[in-house]
């Protein structure tokens, strides 16, 4: 299979997955606002190493090749006959992003009020990222989370990363949870391709994307942020439908 290939996509509303086991979370971008960071890190050091022929990229560029991708991915955009060299150019741009990060690390808008819909009704979570480690747990920390999740799954401890579906199948594996009672929350083409290849319903959000660029990697629905009522509306018939089920049984 190919990454991203829809030959599972579900078919599954939000409110379909009742009674809800597990939401999945990436990181960068869908916990935090963290891509503005990332970018202006790369307009900074790609210059330096001639890059683009020192010009540097702009959002578009960032969006299209960079954004959620893995880092080795990008070294071998950056140095294709000299991947230890493009990796050392990706752990030098992770340090200054983390030293950015560790200043200001805004929450997505609404992140907290879903934290606690899903706190309340005891569902288990995973962070799911692309992310070097140390910027995940950085993240993770600074937006006081860490103990929120249950797991966080890497894609550097899977055989391939996004946009293949191992993380999000990793994760399913590790919390015992059924991909038909989950659903996944995530920024980028990357993302969402890789929730919809392991067959879970993505919910979308266009934190720096455009809406037309993430359409194309079928999300469930596209929301603006946590506060979103097109969100919110598809969880209060989630709750309705567990409450009905309750009453039949």
């Amino acid at each position: 299979m190919t990454a991203g290939e829809n030959s599972v996509q579900s078919k599954k509303s939000v409110p379909d997955l009742a009674p809800l086991e597990a939401v999945l979370f990436d990181v960068d971008g869908t916990l935090c606002d963290s891509d503005p960071l990332h970018y202006q890190v790369f307009r900074e050091m790609l210059p330096q190493i001639g890059f683009n022929n020192g010009v540097p990229i702009d959002e578009e560029y960032f969006i299209k090749n960079i954004a959620g991708k893995h880092n080795p991915a990008i070294a071998v955009l950056l140095y294709p006959d000299d991947i230890p060299r493009g990796i050392k150019f990706m752990e030098d741009k992770e340090a200054m992003f983390r030293r950015l990060a560790s200043e200001n690390l805004p929450p997505i808008k609404g992140l907290y009020k879903l934290t606690k819909w899903i706190e309340d009704r005891g569902l288990k979570r995973a962070a799911v990222t692309n992310a070097p480690k140390p910027n995940a747990e950085l993240m993770i920390s600074k937006l006081g989370l860490k103990y929120f999740f249950d797991v966080v799954i890497l894609g550097s401890d899977c055989e391939r990363a996004k946009p293949y579906p191992d993380p999000y199948l990793k994760a399913l594996e590790v919390l015992k949870v059924s991909k038909d009672h989950t659903f996944v929350c995530e920024d980028s083409v990357s993302g969402i391709k890789a929730g919809v290849a392991a067959g879970l319903p993505v919910v979308g959000l266009t934190t720096r994307n455009p809406e037309s660029v993430l359409m194309e990697a079928n999300p469930t629905i596209l929301i603006k942020d946590y506060e979103d009522q097109k969100l919110w509306e598809a969880l209060e018939e989630l709750d309705k439908r567990i409450g009905s089920s309750k009453t039949s049984a």
